[in-house]
């Protein structure tokens, strides 16, 4: 019964995505033949496409294969897979800013039109812009909490940055992979000792996304590795107790990368104790 089941799933997605191409080529593209010049009806479809038809055949399907695991990655504002979930810290919100700023990490500008303008303003003069916008990725059915990242060299196209959410510590003594834990939206206060799930990525420039063809930042596939660079620059500065190595949910359906599907979690140190800021 449960080939049968998979079967069934995996016919309903080829259906699913023969009818998206179907009709993006004879319909849309037709129609917007007819009425436009050949590079406008090309853009036209590319847009429509991209960021309508596509994204909604995606989530789709990711419904119909009906996925009960613990999530290993974060959601995009449309709905689709985003960054894996590789770290955890545990700590209060002045703990988490004092190690990423021993570390030499900045945070982010809040994500508006001066801030976007200013991104693309930056990566057309190829101009560093230390403090760039996070775009925004959901965990528990809410975007980040607070993001940081690192520079590489003067290019506004590469950095490291991590987005960060919080979880009451309380609440991670339940079941885990329970819906529940994973449904509650409810943010913990500021003050509260937490720990902090994070999603750590390298940028290295633009690219498209892999199955909707939108425009985005392109990063280092190898996630394994951005982890293990957060982790070593946490401990260098003292920020950091032992990291241990959990394992996380399920493979990632629609990003390239490449994950063990370790989650690296680590307590923070106390306040108190002075970091020693990296040369």
């Amino acid at each position: 019964m449960r080939h049968l089941i998979r079967l069934l799933q995996r016919l309903a997605i080829l259906a699913l995505g023969a009818f998206a191409v179907w009709l993006i080529v004879f319909v849309i593209f037709r129609f917007a033949h007819q009425k436009l010049p050949l590079i406008l009806a090309f853009s036209a479809t590319y847009l429509a496409a991209a960021y309508v038809i596509l994204p909604y055949a995606v989530r789709m399907g990711l419904k119909i294969q009906h996925r009960k695991h613990v999530p290993r990655y974060t959601i995009t504002g449309d709905g689709l897979p985003g960054d894996p979930v590789n770290l955890a810290l545990v700590g209060d919100l002045a703990e988490l800013h004092a190690a990423f700023t021993a570390a030499g990490w900045t945070g982010a500008d809040p994500l508006d039109l001066k801030s976007s303008w200013r991104m693309v303003w930056t990566f057309l003069l190829n101009k560093p812009y230390p403090t760039a916008p996070f775009s925004s990725l959901y965990l528990f059915g809410r975007s980040q909490d607070i993001g940081f990242q690192q520079a590489i060299g003067d290019s506004p196209r590469k950095r490291h940055h991590v987005r960060f959410w919080a979880k009451s510590l309380a609440e991670t003594q339940a079941d885990v992979t329970s819906s529940r834990f994973w449904l509650n939206k409810d943010r913990p206060d500021e003050n509260e000792r937490v720990i902090w799930l994070g999603a750590a990525t390298r940028d290295t420039g633009f690219s498209l996304t892999r199955m909707t063809f939108q425009i985005t930042h392109a990063t280092d596939s190898d996630t394994n590795e951005e982890r293990t660079y957060v982790i070593d620059a946490l401990t260098a500065c003292g920020a950091i107790g032992d990291a241990m190595l959990y394992k996380a949910g399920h493979h990632l359906p629609v990003n390239h990368y490449v994950t063990d599907g370790d989650v690296a979690v680590a307590e923070l140190v106390q306040r108190e104790t002075s970091f020693v800021t990296p040369t």
